[in-house]
């Protein structure tokens, strides 16, 4: 049963429908399905920390004006849902993909999202069996909203999830070339609980709190002993959130470091083909691949362009 918060199903009037969203890979998979029958706009910026950015003034009007909302959830964009309840209209729907994604038993909890603090790892989209749902539910909201446009959205849902097959078995074929004692990553932002478990590998650590800190000397040292004692080859950085001292762990630990793995930062230019959802899991599995001793071959051939 979907968690739509519903107020109304009354059709949306003349013109195209407003769709708001959050992260830029959430914004990329809406705009893939809505094509040019919605006005998209992505809330939070680029290269931003979404579990602390607060939506700006300038925001609330989009907010207000939105037919549909779409939240990760799972607590990940709390500033921006509770900026959203406060101001949206009363025939706005609200959809948050993870929280009809995956229920409380397959939540995660782990280094950076303990469970005494009670809010799960909200990083679904980084496994894409996960994205492959939240592409079916984009679709039915969409469609409920604009049942003129079902078989619009339905053909793009179509078209979209055969490009994401194809992903996923990429990706499957490129983690199986990393030599099995490699298949472990150890990041400075905590967002793979998903992929691992999907595609063989194991996070065996996540360096930065649950604070969203830097960690404490006590923290770095423990993280040192323990990449000595895994032995893996690299441990990787996050794009939204620079720290040098991943790189002073590295070296210290006597291990590469490669300085970003993609989580909610699309890659390139706004413009550029690869500056995608699609684009950003291909760059990501072919970078792990490249340092832990794997062939990203597979992923040569996937199309990570937006549709047409």
């Amino acid at each position: 049963m979907l968690l739509f918060i519903l107020i109304t199903t009354d059709a949306v009037a003349a013109g195209k429908l407003k769709v708001v969203t959050t992260v830029a890979p959430i914004t990329n998979i809406v705009k893939n399905i809505g094509g040019d029958r919605i006005d998209l706009h992505g809330i939070v910026p680029e290269g931003t920390d979404s579990h602390t950015f607060e939506p700006a003034p300038s925001d609330i009007k989009y907010l207000a004006q939105a037919d549909l909302l779409i939240f990760n959830g799972l607590t990940l964009e709390v500033p921006t849902e509770a900026l959203a309840n406060a101001n949206k209209k009363k025939t706005a729907k609200v959809l948050k993909l993870g929280d009809n994604t995956i229920g409380k038993k397959e939540w995660v909890f782990d280094f950076s999202f303990p469970e005494s603090e009670g809010n799960p790892n909200p990083h679904l989209w980084l496994s894409v069996a996960h994205t492959m749902r939240y592409t079916e539910l984009v679709r039915d909201a969409l469609t409920s909203l604009d049942p003129e446009g079902k078989a619009y959205y339905e053909k793009r849902a179509a078209e979209y999830l055969a490009r994401l097959k194809k992903l996923d078995e990429a990706i499957f074929k490129v983690m199986e070339t990393i030599p099995a004692k490699n298949r472990k990553l150890l990041t400075y932002h905590d967002s793979w609980a998903y992929f691992c478990p999907r595609y063989g590998c194991t996070v065996i650590g996540a360096i930065q709190p649950s604070s969203f800190s830097e960690p404490s000397p006590r923290e770095m040292a423990r993280l040192i002993d323990q990449l000595k004692a895994e032995k893996v080859p690299a441990i990787f950085g996050s794009e939204v959130f620079p720290s040098k001292i991943l790189d002073q762990i590295g070296k210290e630990a006597g291990v590469k470091f490669v300085s970003t793995l993609r989580d909610d930062d699309l890659p390139g230019p706004l413009e550029a083909p690869e500056h995608t959802y699609l684009g950003m899991m291909v760059e990501n599995v072919q970078t792990m691949a490249s340092v832990l001793g794997g062939k990203g071959d597979a992923l040569n051939g996937i199309d990570a362009r937006n549709l047409p």
